[in-house]
């Protein structure tokens, strides 16, 4: 597959090259930032750097492209109008910031592009969950007390700005809980982008304690949804889940776990000791995943050993 970039979208559909075979997601923006140097010891995590030094999310997504990811996930995971607003930036400031979330990795991929890069190179929005808004842990929880109807009022604006950005897709990604995953499926109707689901998971469970099954099931019938799978969970849970997403429901599955260390979410730091192994994604392959990447501390030289197994496989 090739792609002149820099049109607005890849010749090919991401959906398109998952019938096809594998695509290669990025890494953790946050570990790829800190590692340049950056403080995100603050609320908004990565996406203050949005205002503050948007040139080094650009650097960020290129060394990702550079090191074989064929998919950028936009730095908006914690971007939103609320906690925008509680640092008082306006609404027409935050909604040009998501914008210009989706506007950074495109120019990622425009100078990928120039500096040799050939593999396709797709756009992921990232929409995080509810709770990383509230910048306390609870996006590994869930049960947020609100009804799905809130959820969806909450979703749905920043949806609709990013989706009026045009990336080649909207990742719905690390959600705890099947309830706001029935509120982002509601949220992403109309909007004439897909979109892949991806839950933050325990073991067997959503992290509020929902059967796989049961948080899989909806997807199967949103049209929206090209893929639906899991992240920001242990590699260890990976394999069981990638089994129960493609028998639920029949598409292609997504997956990219942490390093296997863990948040504390009190002292905002990571702890234990990373258990992933690059190798282990020539089984979550042969069990449908079709997106294989990695999420938190999970960087540039992990991708790269990813896409060199997903090709010499």
């Amino acid at each position: 597959m090739t792609s002149d970039t820099p049109a607005p979208r890849a010749e090919s559909t991401l959906a398109t090259a998952l019938a096809a075979g594998t695509v290669v997601l990025d890494g953790g923006m946050s570990n790829q930032l800190e590692s340049a140097g950056h403080d995100l010891s603050d609320e908004l995590w990565s996406a203050r750097l949005l205002a503050e030094h948007p040139e080094a999310i650009t650097e960020a997504h290129l060394a990702y492209f550079a090191a074989g990811a064929n998919v950028a996930i936009t730095s908006s995971y914690q971007a939103t109008f609320e906690g925008f607003a509680k640092r008082g930036i306006a609404r027409e400031e935050a909604a040009r910031l998501l914008t210009l979330s989706v506007e950074l990795a495109r120019d990622a991929a425009r100078r990928a592009r120039a500096r040799g890069v050939a593999h396709p190179l797709w756009v992921a929005a990232s929409v995080g969950p509810y709770g990383a808004m509230l910048a306390d842990g609870s996006e590994y929880r869930g049960r947020y007390g609100l009804s799905v109807a809130d959820l969806e009022r909450f979703h749905r604006p920043r949806l609709e700005v990013l989706a009026a950005a045009a990336p080649d897709v909207l990742a719905l990604e690390t959600v705890p809980d099947a309830d706001e995953a029935e509120a982002l499926l509601r949220a992403v109707r109309g909007l004439g982008v897909p979109a892949w689901l991806s839950y933050s998971i325990d073991g067997d469970r959503t992290r509020a304690g929902q059967p796989l099954e049961e948080a899989f099931a909806p997807a199967a019938e949103a049209d929206e949804v090209i893929a639906v799978g899991v992240n920001c969970c242990v590699p260890g849970d990976v394999d069981a889940a990638v089994a129960t997403a493609a028998r639920v429901t029949g598409k292609p599955i997504v997956v990219y776990p942490n390093s296997g260390e863990a948040w504390d979410a009190t002292a905002r730091a990571w702890v234990g000791r990373s258990t992933f192994a690059p190798e282990q994604v020539l089984a979550w392959q042969q069990a449908g995943a079709r997106l294989i990447g990695g999420c938190c501390r999970v960087g540039p030289e992990a991708v790269a050993s990813i896409a060199r197994t997903l090709t010499s496989a």
